[in-house]
């Protein structure tokens, strides 16, 4: 079986489609209808150019989770050294705990970096001390407590803004 088949086709954007991005950014709700009052098309035009952005993988309408909404009041940055394991494999069971959001095998000082967050200095204290302590192969946790967050951007996409 050809897995070729399967695999999304890229597709050019035109001004119609980075309107349609630029709008469901501001408002990933807006409905159909709306966009395309907003932009002066069909709705059928503005369901058809979503439908095939998503289906090309150029697009993807998510929710995103506001982590202070949440009851999160603590993001860190923790560096992981490895000892006796594979990295991946320390990664792969790092990524299955729900605090940690982000997980990436790096090269440098580190062979992990990951992104967790915590509800409180408590909480903190069990994250790191005995679920990412507790991993097979962990060496040691660097931790850095981000005191003040200037850039957090889920949303961000290669696409240039209006």
């Amino acid at each position: 079986m050809n897995d070729l088949a399967n695999t999304p086709r890229h597709i050019d954007l035109d001004d119609t489609d980075q309107a349609i991005i630029d709008l469901l950014r501001l408002d990933g709700r807006m409905p159909y209808r709306a966009i395309a009052r907003e932009l002066d098309i069909a709705e059928n035009t503005v369901r058809a150019r979503v439908r095939r952005m998503e289906e090309s993988d150029t697009m993807r309408l998510v929710a995103v989770t506001d982590i202070e909404a949440a009851g999160y009041g603590m993001l860190l940055a923790i560096g992981v050294q490895v000892e006796g394991r594979a990295p991946e494999k320390v990664a792969r069971d790092m990524a299955a705990i729900p605090e940690v959001f982000s997980v990436n095998v790096v090269v440098g000082a580190q062979d992990i970096e990951i992104l967790v967050v915590a509800r409180d200095q408590s909480h903190l204290g069990e994250l790191i001390s005995t679920r990412l302590g507790g991993i097979e192969g962990v060496r040691r946790l660097t931790p850095a407590l981000a005191l003040d967050v200037l850039k957090n951007q889920p949303d961000w996409v290669p696409f240039h803004a209006s």
